[in-house]
């Protein structure tokens, strides 16, 4: 039963981690990090992301402006920028390593320790890139949360609302991270092979006997 629940744990591992590392790298790029609805002009909304800010027209569609300078960005989106990267990296790289670790890949199937080795490399990597992803669009949030409940801000000025790919992201660190403990429970996991068992039984037979002939008169 173990032999057949492994691999199926771990496949699903890399499949929740991919979904994860996917996500991530949507996070990074779409411009809906912030939203803004503007009392005045119900037809636009504004969004804020990383790389670009857009409006959204009724009858225009999307029109978007990038960023000039990065170091005119806010400093929680100059800091997401890098720790999105981080984490799309560092789960690339999870990927790689806990692919070729895996129990099903033929390739390097007499070194179970290697191959044990690159499955727990992955998995960290994985809890990495989560925490990583989840930590920019926290951060975001947070900074969106403060400046909306501000009494120093006149209520006539529009204020900044969460906007969609902050969901991604919380989705997608939360995939990483099950995807890196599923694969590290594979690893936890001992499994006790039939060729082990009849050995010790072989043995265990042997001493029997010797016994029995050491008994006899």
């Amino acid at each position: 039963m173990a032999l057949v629940y492994q691999p199926v744990m771990q496949l699903s591992g890399i499949l929740v981690s991919l979904l994860g590392w996917v996500l991530s790298c949507l996070t990074t790029y779409l411009p809906q990090w912030k939203n803004l609805n503007l009392e005045l002009n119900e037809l636009e909304i504004w969004t804020m992301g990383l790389w670009q800010a857009c409006v959204v027209q009724e009858e225009g569609g999307m029109q978007c402006k990038d960023f000039d300078s990065f170091l005119a960005l806010p400093p929680e989106l100059r800091i997401s920028r890098i720790l999105m990267f981080f984490s799309n990296g560092s789960g690339l790289l999870g990927l790689l390593l806990s692919g070729f670790g895996l129990d099903c890949l033929k390739i390097g199937e007499r070194q179970q320790e290697q191959k044990k080795r690159l499955l727990l490399f992955g998995g960290m990597l994985f809890w990495i890139s989560g925490i990583t992803a989840i930590v920019p669009v926290s951060w975001v949030a947070h900074s969106t949360v403060q400046e909306f409940w501000d009494e120093t801000i006149p209520d006539i000025v529009p204020r900044w609302d969460f906007g969609e790919a902050l969901f991604v992201g919380w989705l997608a660190g939360f995939c990483l991270i099950l995807g890196g403990s599923l694969l590290n429970c594979t690893i936890c996991s001992t499994e006790v092979h039939p060729s082990s068992v009849h050995y010790a039984v072989a043995e265990q037979q042997d001493q029997c006997q010797c016994l029995e002939t050491e008994s006899r008169p």
